[in-house]
């Protein structure tokens, strides 16, 4: 059989089963039109050119119709442009009408006002009967009668959103809801109907509302909230074992990638604080039209910083990992973004000095975002020396590699670690701060450093291990219950680095303002209850201890250390003095001596390095 041809021959049908439904409906419109304009009295001069008028002015509907596809829009999907469609028709068929009756065919003499009868009956008759068909369809009247065996829910958002949520639901039975009413945002909706069903409140009274009208869930179908709104609501509605459910964006509905069905609130929606919302307006002069490179490219933070990138209008996009996997992944996303960027993929270890040298010289950028650098504590704690390789010997040779190929700007991403470390993964990525901060006076290159805490589901983050143990059924292990960490989005990440690039003059080292710190003990709480379990029943958390290399609170700032503002109201530059050049480069070249004999003899001389490095653990030998 020739593809395709049930499919035309089921339109066929279709359009033929519809010329059949329309034909004597259109006829009854038409002698409507006649009894309506001589009042119910028609005569038989009335009747005659009833009849010799009738056919011509239903075959010229059905062709027009036809015309317009009026047959394929019926049913519970008729909207708003339908009933335009259908305008559209009815007026194309009445002037074809009128011109066919004037100057080609010699009619009796009909009042131009059975037409237009014609014409509003048919917009009437088919537009309300085709309402009526998506009304029965879309409402179950029996189960809107009796709705005892269905959950009581409450939507937040009185708006295009929630007014789509609420047809979802009607539409669906298997959800097995009743909305009770709409909560806004606001109180400028409070008192109206969105489908039928009352706004009753605000968000602030939701949990009031909810138990006054037994709600068992409540749905949040608007990205209008903030993270501080639906933490505060969640928690509210917790102690009232109310369940709250967190709608994915409308963007999302839009493009389809996404099921009605409402998904629990994810850890994202509760980040402990106001999302950062960075000033990209400068960004673009800065980077269109350039060429940008991007080391540790597959990595959460270098992975995002190549999607941020490309909102803009790099001339070119080199992506620089050793992750095999990682960068096919990654290209194949980014192909989807990159509007008019080259986008260059290149295998490479950033310690081969030869292959960097050769990428420099072939791809010659103009910024460096350097993302690359082992990030896990306690397996650094006991590797002190590939420590040192991958960060500290890694961010020297692509630094001084920078200025020799005419790199204009370089931004080395660091660490809250890197303060009073406690760590040897600290202790190298401060020493990479020095040595980056030694170039910049003697450079024409920018180098500029950035620190943030931890990224909320980047790879190998606690959250993601977490979810694993939550999934495995518990239990979950938190180090200590003190222990405390700044967090913050992939994204939030990713758009510090590039606005860090924008404001920084030179040897700066610039922080977030990360708000308050959060116990992961609460954060493990948090993911569980919001896994649907509870805390001890469903799933234990259990406390170990401190690995090695691991501090109870993590710092931004150092004791006495001076912060200035920047353009930006949540970004600041610490006041710190770079070191000699040549005392660095000297300490740096005996820490690499060192790289591959004992650990405890890099450990004695980062400590010599970096002061504020301390309380050291026994370490294994690598």
């Amino acid at each position: 059989m020739i593809p395709g041809t049930n499919r035309k021959t089921r339109q066929i049908r279709r359009s033929l089963v519809c010329a059949a439904t329309l034909l004597p409906l259109f006829v009854l419109i038409y002698y409507l039109s006649f009894w309506l304009r001589f009042e119910g009295r028609l005569t038989a001069v009335e009747l005659r050119e009833f009849s010799l008028t009738v056919a011509w002015v239903v075959l010229i509907k059905l062709i027009l119709f036809g015309w317009f596809r009026i047959h394929r829009s019926w049913g519970r999907f008729v909207t708003f442009y339908d009933l335009v469609a259908l305008v559209q028709a009815a007026t194309s068929s009445l002037l074809a009408t009128i011109l066919i009756y004037r100057f080609f065919l010699s009619w009796p003499t009909i009042p131009r006002s059975v037409f237009l009868l014609d014409w509003g009956a048919t917009i009437l008759v088919l537009g309300g009967t085709r309402a009526l068909v998506r009304i029965v369809r879309e409402r179950n009247w029996m189960s809107l009668l009796s709705s005892a065996n269905k959950v009581p829910v409450l939507i937040v958002g009185a708006d295009d959103a929630g007014e789509s949520l609420l047809r979802s639901i009607r539409r669906n039975e298997k959800l097995g809801y009743h909305v009770v009413g709409f909560i806004d945002d606001g109180t400028g909706r409070l008192g109206t109907c969105i489908g039928g069903v009352p706004v009753i409140g605000t968000v602030e009274q939701t949990c009031q509302l909810a138990e006054r009208h037994a709600v068992q869930e409540v749905l949040i179908a608007t990205g209008e909230l903030s993270g501080q709104q639906i933490r505060t609501l969640v928690e509210d509605a917790r102690r009232l074992a109310i369940c709250v459910k967190v709608l994915p964006s409308y963007e999302q509905l839009i493009r389809g990638s996404v099921a009605v069905q409402p998904r629990p609130v994810s850890i994202n929606d509760l980040l402990r604080r106001e999302p950062v919302q960075l000033d990209l307006g400068n960004i673009r002069q800065w980077i269109d039209g350039r060429a940008l490179m991007v080391t540790g490219s597959a990595g959460s933070i270098g992975s995002e910083i190549c999607r941020q990138l490309l909102q803009f209008s790099p001339r070119r996009l080199v992506l620089v990992d050793r992750s095999e996997n990682g960068q096919f992944f990654l290209e194949r996303e980014l192909q989807q973004l990159s509007d008019g960027t080259q986008l260059d993929v290149r295998m490479a270890d950033i310690l081969d000095q030869k292959r960097m040298r050769r990428l420099l010289e072939q791809s010659r950028p103009d910024i460096i975002f350097h993302a690359a650098a082992y990030k896990h504590v306690p397996l650094m704690e006991t590797h002190p020396g590939e420590a040192v390789k991958n960060i500290v010997l890694a961010t020297r040779q692509l630094a001084d590699l920078a200025p020799q190929y005419g790199v204009r700007s370089f931004v080395l991403i660091s660490t809250d670690k890197a303060v009073n470390p406690t760590s040897v993964m600290g202790a190298c990525k401060r020493v990479a701060e020095l040595y980056v901060q030694s170039l910049a006076e003697s450079s024409a290159c920018r180098f500029v450093t950035v620190r943030f805490g931890n990224v909320l589901d980047s790879d190998g983050s606690v959250v993601q291990v977490f979810r694993r143990q939550i999934a495995r059924g518990g239990p979950v292990t938190v180090t200590d219950p003190r222990i405390e960490r700044y967090f913050m989005t992939i994204p939030e990440a990713a758009r510090l680095v590039i606005q860090a690039g924008t404001i920084g003059k030179g040897g700066e080292i610039l922080t977030l303002d990360m708000g308050e710190r959060v116990r992961i003990v609460d954060l493990a709480a948090d993911m569980i209850r919001l896994s649907g379990l509870q805390v001890g029943r469903d799933i234990e958390i259990e406390f170990t201890s401190l690995r090695p290399g691991e501090k109870l609170y993590e710092e931004l700032h150092s004791p006495g250390e001076k912060h200035f503002p920047t353009r930006h109201p949540k970004i600041t530059v610490a006041d710190h003095k770079p070191r000699d050049g040549h005392t660095i480069t000297t300490s740096i070249q005996r820490l690499l001596q060192l790289a591959d004999d004992n650990p405890q003899a890099i450990i004695n001389l980062l400590q010599q390095i970096v002061p504020e490095y301390n309380q050291p653990r026994p370490r294994a030998a690598a």
